[in-house]
């Protein structure tokens, strides 16, 4: 027993000497403290602090260090850039806090090398500059205005595009040389080594307010001016246009829309995840504020991102007081050779916050990637006179979030230099005068009616005009070769009455084809300007296929011409319409109709019915409807062209809304029905994994109806790939009495491409899509159980080439490549079920061409 309590003893001195032994070496001379300016005694932020001839370490973002060694030390050496370097005498072990006063030496700010064999490898851990701008990623919030509750302030904004560095070969050549008053107003100090040709100008003043809660903006437009190119182009449209490619930038936002792409912004929350951050200096403004000069730029140099300085307050507010920023040249991002964004901020007296005073957005577009024949295009917006949390009247907030004053468009020369925040250039004020004198000579009428042909598929004859071009030929099995040609009046005719007419004539069914439609608009504006008021009554006999929805393209283009499989399935249609179309200026329209539709099957389509257990032929089918059809479409922004509207595709949704009620025995008409159709369609901004355009869509139809009248799914049998359309359907394939479908199409935007090396080179597109049809058909409606219905469609063989959907949905997909050569995607397309039917296509490769940046 002894022998083991002197072991306990003996060990319990050895357990107390190893805690002993272990404190002693776990204990380090440690100092903690603050840098401060000597002359603002504000806290210096990412100072080197180290021992003389030791480690050492740098102050974190509110200016505070600690310096820990293993061996005792009595002094500090504190520098940075910009201040005279000190060393102190330091007591280790002394819990009282250092403070340390750094005096200002403007004189140290030199150009400094600093050349090394060893590459450091970036991480965001324990990284200064990332701290700091994830303290400025927190406080984001509190520097946006709508942090207040509310917020006024003027705007001026002036966009302007130029031809930029002509080459001499253009701007000597005998076509142009009747333009060279054109050429000779160049300017050459705006952007140094490039000669800019100001061909459009416009110019706005607004007074802009803001209301937290509840949330809403509002717009006066007080002035607004810009370029005229005449009745051919629309104006309004052109502005809008570029007014989204030139977008407002607010880099506090996570995204930033140019160019109708999403770019990371460099402060968003993910912002240490895709870029890489670098203190470059500590500096002082005029004002005496310091400000810390941080330099960012993209972790992949292909992706949307930015890179550039910043430079961020070291107050409280942790805000960017200016930021300049560029795109790499290695950018996925088509026709832009340069963009530049620059923005400036200045300190609120009354509450010490900074406000954006100046935002610039430069661009210089180009087909090709050389300096010469290029486009450039600048947006600048000046802020002046915030007016801070001073409300007014509750109704002062209310109707449409911008308001243009009826005189905005109508004010003197003499307005415009008392509004304007910043002046014209010599070569920008002779824009509006040089436009107009352009305009009224014929060689460039001629110009723009060429052009205007070869676009729109319109000629202009003054107050008629013929076309589209596109569909003046085409073919198909049905009619053969067949030959059309129409046109419509102008408003040059009449801003009430519209006429609208074409002839077509079918060489192999030898017969004529033809429509006549007079419109008349109620609003005596022209009836493709918004918003739409008009009445229209139309009578139409042309051919046409079940199931085919050509997505802006005429029906008669020639490019519908070349299909794929069995392309036999036509119908006669002779309709008669009348209908009336309202829009308002909030995006939101309604249409009242009546259709009197008889069709004749074409091809291989009969109708064919049980009557008395024999088969009977029925030659004609005719309807009689009334519809309403509702649209809304918030925020929407469109160019009006000579036949569509282009789109011009934001993040807000599009909704839909139709009601068709059948009538029996009215003008003829066999079937009482209803039918009731919605539909969604958005696109879905992802930030840096690109976008999805979602189309979600339903159907119900009421009554006992013969299968031409039932929902017939959009199918597609050209070789193009169609985003709304089944792309490996047939037509008439499929019948459906209810129906509920989903269409996504994901564009990652190089976000895989851009990571893989030599590929990322090709500046390619990564595409996936899917489309799921979810449908039925109730007993009454089905053929097989009601032989008094038309029959299903059949082969030659008796085969059925028409079927309705069970339980099991239709589904497709696809992956595709993008931006080949700028322009071109191309799908490899797969059907996933329903692969039993006759003639149908598994798999499928199909190409699409469109404009992209």
């Amino acid at each position: 027993m002894r022998i083991i309590v002197e072991k306990i003893r003996h060990s319990g001195y050895f357990f107390l000497f190893i805690i002993f032994s272990l404190n002693s070496i776990g204990q380090t001379a440690s100092v903690n403290g603050i840098v401060k300016d000597a002359d603002t005694k504000q806290p210096l932020p990412y100072v080197s602090v180290y021992i003389k001839n030791g480690k050492g370490i740098t102050t974190d973002s509110t200016g505070h260090f600690l310096v820990e060694a293993d061996q005792p030390f009595k002094q500090l050496v504190i520098s940075s850039i910009g201040y005279t370097s000190q060393t102190v005498n330091v007591n280790p072990g002394s819990n009282k806090e250092v403070v340390i006063f750094l005096q200002p030496n403007s004189g140290s700010l030199k150009n400094v090398t600093v050349n090394t064999k060893t590459k450091v490898k970036y991480r965001n851990k324990d990284n200064p500059a990332v701290e700091l701008i994830r303290r400025v990623i927190a406080n984001k919030d509190k520097n946006r205005p709508q942090s207040y509750d509310y917020v006024q302030y003027e705007q001026y904004e002036k966009l302007q595009l130029s031809l930029s560095k002509l080459s001499p070969k253009i701007t000597n050549s005998r076509f142009l040389k009747r333009y060279s008053f054109l050429f000779q107003n160049a300017d050459t100090s705006k952007v140094p080594g490039k000669s800019l040709v100001p061909v459009y100008l416009e110019e706005k003043f607004s007074n802009n307010y803001y209301r937290k809660n509840p949330e809403k903006t509002k717009t006066v437009i007080i002035g607004d001016k810009k370029v005229n190119f005449g009745d051919l182009v629309d104006s309004k449209g052109l502005s809008t246009y570029l007014n989204r490619l030139y977008e407002n930038v607010d880099i506090y936002q996570n995204d930033i829309p140019v160019f109708t792409n999403l770019f990371l912004s460099p402060i968003a929350d993910l912002a240490p995840t895709f870029y890489f951050f670098y203190i470059r200096d500590t500096i002082t403004d005029a004002s005496g504020s310091k400000l810390i000069k941080m330099y960012f730029t993209p972790r992949n140099t292909n992706a949307f991102l930015f890179r550039g300085d910043m430079y961020i307050t070291l107050d409280s507010n942790y805000a960017v007081q200016k930021i300049n920023m560029f795109v790499s040249r290695d950018i996925n991002l088509n026709w832009i050779r340069d963009l530049h964004v620059n923005q400036e901020f200045e300190k609120n007296d009354v509450d010490t916050r900074y406000h954006l005073v100046k935002s610039d957005v430069m661009a210089e577009a180009g087909i090709t990637k050389g300096k010469d024949n290029g486009v450039f295009g600048e947006r600048s917006v000046s802020f002046k006179n915030y007016k801070i949390n001073q409300p007014h009247e509750s109704s002062f907030y209310e109707g449409p979030p911008q308001v243009t004053l009826v005189d905005a468009g109508q004010h003197q020369d003499s307005f415009w230099v008392t509004h304007r925040f910043d002046s014209l250039s010599t070569a920008e004020s002779k824009v509006y005068k040089n436009i107009d004198s352009l305009r009224s000579m014929p060689s460039f009428k001629r110009f723009m009616n060429i052009s205007s042909f070869l676009l729109a598929g319109y000629k202009s004859f003054g107050k008629f005009e013929t076309g589209p071009a596109a569909a003046f030929y085409g073919f198909n099995p049905i009619e053969g070769l067949k030959l059309r040609f129409g046109g419509r009046t102008t408003p040059q005719l009449s801003k009430r009455i519209y006429f609208e007419t074409y002839a077509a004539y079918g060489f192999k069914d030898e017969r004529w084809k033809g429509y006549l439609g007079i419109t008349y608009s109620l609003n005596n504006k022209s009836i493709y300007q918004f918003p739409l008021n008009y009445i229209r009554a139309s009578a139409q006999y042309d051919t046409d296929i079940p199931g085919q929805e050509s997505q802006f393209v005429q029906e008669d283009n020639v490019l519908l011409s070349f299909k794929r499989g069995d392309n036999t399935k036509w119908l006669y249609n002779r309709i008669y319409k009348l209908d009336y179309v309202h829009e308002f200026s909030n995006n939101f329209s309604y249409t009242l109709g009546f259709k009197n539709w008889s069709q004749e099957p074409a091809g291989s389509i009969t109708y064919t019915k049980q009557q008395d257990s024999n088969p009977v032929n029925v030659t004609n089918l005719t309807t009689s409807e009334l519809s309403l059809a509702l649209r809304w479409a918030p925020h929407e922004q469109f160019y009006q062209g000579k036949v569509y509207r282009i789109s011009i595709i934001n993040k807000y949704p599009i909704f839909h809304f139709r009601y068709v009620q059948g009538i029996k025995g009215l003008a003829n008409g066999e079937y009482n029905y209803k039918n009731l159709n919605v539909a969604v369609e958005k696109r879905v901004y992802l930030s840096q994994f690109g976008y999805s355009d979602v189309l979600l869509e339903g159907g119900y139809i009421l009554g006992q109806l013969p299968y031409p009248l039932l929902t017939i799914p959009r199918a597609n049998q050209t070789y193009a790939y169609q985003i709304y359309s089944y792309n490996l359907m047939n037509f008439l394939e499929f019948v459906t009495d209810h129906y509920a479908a989903i269409n996504i199409d994901q564009n990652f935007n190089g976000f895989i491409f851009n990571r893989i090396p030599l590929i990322k080179k090709l500046n390619l597109r990564e595409y996936v899509a899917a489309k799921v049809l979810y449908g039925g058909l109730r007993s009454e409606n089905d053929p097989n159980k009601h032989p008094s219905l038309y029959q299903f469609p059949t082969d030659v063989n008796g085969m059925p080439t028409t079927f309705s959907l069970n339980k099991t949905p239709y589904i497709e997909g696809s992956v595709g490549v993008g931006n080949i050569f700028k322009l071109v995607r191309v799908d490899l397309v797969k059907r996933f079920t329903y692969l039993n039917h006759p003639d149908i296509p598994k798999w499928g490769i199909r190409a699409r061409v469109g404009f992209n940046f």
